[in-house]
C-alpha cells in the first residue's frame, strides 16, 4: 500500500486549507500594489523631492522609527490599530498615506482625510481585503478618487491572473443548462425544477467540441418546454433580486439633520 508523504506537494496544499487564516494585521502588501499606492500618491499631492518611508515594513517598529524630517509615511499598517497610529502621527506633526479598511473607513475619531474607493486587494498572506486610504495630507475631506481606484485594481487584476488561471467566459442557447445557471436561481429564491425525461446529459457541444473546449462541470441538454421555464425561473430570479433591492430601507435626515446639511459651505 502506497501511502501519502508528509513532504508531498499535495499533502501540504491539504493541510493549509485547515490551518487558521492570517488576519488583516499580517497582510504585507504586494510591491506592484504599493508601488502605484505609492507613486499615485507622490504624483497627486507633489510630493517629489520628499522621502518616502515605510515603518509598518515586516518587523518594523512605527513609534521607535527614526523619522527623517520632511518625511511622508506611505504604507499598509496594522488595521487595528490605525487609530492610534494616525493620532501618534498627528501629535508628532508627520504626513502620512495610509491603507486602511474600507467599510469601517469613517469610524475613527481622527482629524484627517478619507479617500474611499473600497478597492478590493489581495495581500501577500492571501487574505482579500476591500481597502480604501486616510492620509493628512490634502484639502478635501472626502475624496473618492476614480484614478486612485482604477490604478490599485488593475494591479490587482495582475496578480490575480499570476495566481490562477482565469476560467474563460461563455454564453450558452436557451436550451443548455450548467449546475451555475441552476444555483443562480435558488441563491435568489426561486426554485426550478425538471424532470429525467426533459433533459439529455452532456459535457460539451459539438461547436465547443470543434475547438477542444467543453461545458466546466458539464451540463444538460433541456426540452423546449424545460427550456422555457428555466427562462421564466432566471426571469422571476431576477425581478426578486431587484425587488429586495428597492425594498431595502431607507433612512433619511431629521430636521435638525436638515439644518446642519444648509449650513454647511
Amino acid at each position: 500500500m502506497k501511502f501519502e508523504s508528509a513532504e508531498t506537494k499535495e499533502y501540504k496544499d491539504f493541510v493549509d486549507k485547515f490551518k487558521p487564516k492570517l488576519t488583516t494585521d499580517d497582510c504585507y502588501t504586494p510591491e506592484n500594489v504599493y508601488a502605484v499606492v505609492r507613486n499615485w500618491a507622490v504624483e497627486y499631492y507633489g510630493l517629489k523631492g520628499r522621502e518616502i518611508v515605510r515603518p509598518f515594513w515586516p518587523g518594523g517598529d512605527y513609534e521607535n522609527y527614526d523619522y527623517p524630517d520632511g518625511c511622508v509615511v506611505i504604507d499598509n499598517p496594522p488595521f487595528s490599530i490605525i487609530s492610534k497610529i494616525r493620532r501618534f502621527y498627528v501629535k508628532n506633526g508627520i504626513n502620512y498615506f495610509l491603507f486602511a479598511p474600507a467599510l469601517t473607513l469613517f469610524s475613527a475619531s481622527v482629524e484627517d482625510n478619507y479617500l474611499p474607493v473600497g478597492v478590493n486587494v489581495t495581500y501577500e498572506n492571501g487574505a482579500g481585503v476591500c481597502t480604501s486610504f486616510v492620509t493628512n495630507l490634502g484639502d478635501w475631506k472626502i475624496d473618492a478618487n476614480a484614478d486612485l481606484y482604477k490604478v490599485v485594481q488593475v494591479a490587482n487584476n495582475e496578480n490575480l491572473k499570476k495566481q490562477k488561471k482565469q476560467m474563460p467566459k461563455y454564453s450558452y442557447p436557451p436550451n443548455v443548462l450548467t449546475a451555475a445557471m441552476a444555483q443562480r436561481i435558488a441563491h435568489n429564491g426561486i426554485t426550478y425544477r425538471a424532470k429525467a425525461e426533459s433533459m439529455h446529459f452532456i459535457r460539451s457541444l459539438e461547436s465547443q467540441r470543434r475547438r477542444k473546449k467543453g461545458i466546466f462541470g458539464s451540463g444538460f441538454l433541456l426540452s423546449e418546454k424545460a427550456a422555457a421555464e428555466k427562462a421564466a425561473a432566471e426571469k422571476a430570479a431576477a425581478e426578486k433580486a431587484a425587488a429586495e433591492k428597492a425594498a431595502a430601507e431607507k433612512w433619511t435626515l431629521s430636521d435638525d439633520e436638515w439644518t446642519i446639511v444648509r449650513d454647511l459651505k
